[in-house]
């Protein structure tokens, strides 16, 4: 039977790479298992201007029913409103009509899924000159970031489908009985755009996570709504590439705190940051060795062989004791010529060292 199931699911997901995304709105998965009731939960508040609220559902997966979060979403684009998916009894069956984006809400089966959705088109707010206007009298907001708010409890009333019992599906027994409106069919048959990428991997995190799973929380997902919006996910190849240009920089201690975390997400970054490390660690003690011994072996050249005793350490004073006792280099010009000749020969061991 779980073969079945898996094989089954795996035809559905190979049809749905297929369907175009303006017909988005397709029947993909047909069961057997009515879905669920709606737990009731508190709407988080609308943390930025032009986020649209996207109501929590049941989805099925491989391990059956799943919660999918209520969550707040940017918008594709100004204009742009959210349908809801929906489980709706058909032929004996329970099909999924997944959710889309359109210029309007469209059929979502009656389901009362509040905060604007209340089961006929969407009362919770609205598109004003490419900026999204908030009716507070159904969502939840924060009216010190938020101010294009307005009040309308009319409209709410008059699209509000009751369903004390939180029924999660249209038609067939026990169902929500709504068929589409006139403005609901119109919307169905419009340009849809498929749920975004950030919205398709809030889909397949809830899908992973067991505690999200009818299974194991049996109607009560351990989380109903999530408290913070979704935003685009977070890349890591910008941090590696952080971590490839702190050896270019010199800096020794950032090596050795980035590479303990990059095996962890990109194993090839670590021997990238190893090999550019190892060539900087060799030059440094290099010129320490040539230019300290320098003016520490000839304290007493500092009057006039400073530059030919520092380029050559050790021979000069060793080949050399006569001077130091005699006062015959200083009356030949002998003496004066070396020092002269001895700069084109010093340049070497600098040159050396660079």
């Amino acid at each position: 039977m779980k073969v079945f199931r898996s094989a089954r699911l795996f035809i559905l997901a190979a049809l749905l790479c297929i369907v175009p995304a303006s017909s988005f709105a397709g029947v993909f998965i047909s069961i057997n298992i009515a879905p669920p009731v709606l737990p009731v939960y508190v709407q988080p508040p609308c943390p930025y201007d032009g986020y649209l609220w996207t109501p929590g559902y049941w989805a099925y997966g491989e391990f059956g029913y799943y919660w999918v979060p209520g969550a707040w979403v940017p918008a594709p684009q100004p204009g742009y409103l959210w349908t809801p998916p929906y489980w709706g009894w058909e032929g004996g069956h329970y099909l999924f009509h997944d959710g889309y984006w359109g210029l309007h809400v469209g059929y979502y089966g009656g389901v009362n899924y509040g905060f604007g959705f209340m089961g006929i088109g969407f009362v919770g707010g609205e598109w004003r000159g490419g900026h999204f206007a908030y009716n507070t009298a159904v969502v939840n907001v924060n009216r010190t970031v938020i101010h294009n708010t307005y009040v309308n409890e009319t409209i709410v009333h008059n699209t509000t489908i009751v369903n004390n019992s939180h029924v999660a599906y249209s038609g067939g027994p026990g169902g929500i009985q709504h068929q589409p409106t006139a403005e609901e069919r119109t919307a169905m048959t419009e340009h849809h755009v498929a749920p975004t990428p950030v919205q398709q991997q809030h889909i397949q995190a809830a899908a992973k996570d067991p505690q999200q799973r009818f299974s194991a929380n049996q109607g009560k997902p351990a989380t109903v709504a999530a408290a913070k919006p979704l935003t685009a996910p977070v890349h890591t190849q910008p941090a590696a590439a952080a971590n490839h240009s702190a050896p270019a920089a010199h800096t020794a201690a950032a090596p050795a705190s980035h590479t303990a975390a990059a095996p962890a997400s990109h194993t090839a970054a670590a021997p990238t940051v190893h090999t550019a490390a190892a060539p900087a660690s060799h030059p440094a003690p290099a010129p320490a060795s040539h230019t300290a011994p320098a003016p520490a072996s000839h304290p007493q050249a500092e009057s006039r062989p400073a530059p030919a005793a520092a380029s050559h350490p050790a021979p000069a004073p060793q080949s050399r004791p006569a001077p130091e006792s005699r006062p015959a280099p200083q009356s030949h010009p002998a003496p004066q010529s070396h020092p002269a000749s001895k700069p084109s020969g010093g340049e070497k061991p600098h040159g050396r060292g660079r």
